[in-house]
């Protein structure tokens, strides 16, 4: 489960969705592989995990490697379950919004002729846009990343920077939901003489190459 989506309590209760989660397939991984699995930093995991213990939610046992097991409680089941029909719930309507706005994107795009696109930020929006430019049949030629490894995301090759972009394109899309204005000004900066475009659902406010508003 990648924590892209949202912010404040929805991004809290997704890490603790995902950290109650990778406790019930194995209480004994370290809280290094815990924190790489979730893509968070260590001392958050460690945070999480004393949170969860205070509010009876996982109990510890020591393990013969001079770590500490995890294991869930009753009340730890129940909360996991309950966030996961909240999370559920929650995904599918930011589906329906996310594809919704990628596709009038998309639309307008290819009425102004532009087909090829570099999405900004490897995210659940980013994989939603990729399924909405088969739907709408623009190109997604790369999926830019700083912090992501490079290899491929849903077929499509993920670099770090735009200078590293082996195929020509169009414009930009920001699907970055964390950082989405960081991602917006950095593709402004990097790719000048293109449109940097982005789903309604960011909140962005952004300008095409002529200076008029998107």
């Amino acid at each position: 489960m990648q924590n892209t989506v949202g912010n404040g309590n929805t991004g809290d209760e997704r890490i603790l969705l995902g950290l109650l989660e990778s406790v019930e397939r194995d209480g004994a991984q370290s809280q290094r592989k815990i924190a790489a699995d979730l893509g968070i930093a260590l001392g958050l995991v460690n945070a999480y995990l004393k949170r969860c213990a205070t509010k009876g939610l996982l109990k510890m046992s020591e393990v013969p490697t001079r770590r500490y097991a995890y294991y869930l409680t009753p009340k730890g089941f129940s909360e996991k379950s309950r966030l996961t029909v909240a999370y559920l719930s929650s995904s599918f309507s930011f589906f329906r919004s996310a594809k919704a706005d990628c596709v009038c994107v998309f639309e307008a795009a290819k009425a102004r002729g532009l087909g090829r696109f570099v999405l900004a930020g490897k995210s659940d929006l980013a994989e939603i846009a990729i399924l909405c430019a088969i739907e709408t049949d623009v190109q997604i030629v790369a999926v830019v990343d700083a912090v992501a490894a490079p290899g491929k995301f849903v077929g499509v090759d993920v670099v770090s920077s735009y200078d590293a972009v082996s195929q020509a394109f169009d414009a930009v899309l920001v699907t970055d939901f964390g950082r989405a204005r960081d991602a917006y000004d950095a593709a402004a900066a990097a790719c000048r003489t293109k449109p940097v475009l982005a789903p309604a659902l960011l909140g962005l406010s952004v300008k095409l190459s002529n200076g008029e508003a998107a």
